[in-house]
């Protein structure tokens, strides 16, 4: 039962990640800081999501 749960946290944390991505780009942020971001994002999944979830640029649209 342990790889199957540790399968479920990974689904979770890459849709998380895909979530936290399309709002990175759909942001008002430079360019700049969307590469900043969605590397941070990418190479830490679980500490760059927590991080951009507090302190990333804000979504452009009303959905945020």
């Amino acid at each position: 039962m342990g790889m199957e749960v540790m399968g479920l946290g990974g689904l979770i944390v890459l849709a998380l990640d895909i979530w936290a991505l399309v709002h990175i780009v759909n942001s008002r942020a430079s360019t700049g800081a969307k590469v900043i971001w969605a590397l941070a994002v990418v190479v830490f999944p679980i500490l760059g999501f927590i991080v951009w979830l507090i302190a990333g640029p804000r979504s452009s649209g009303a959905l945020a």
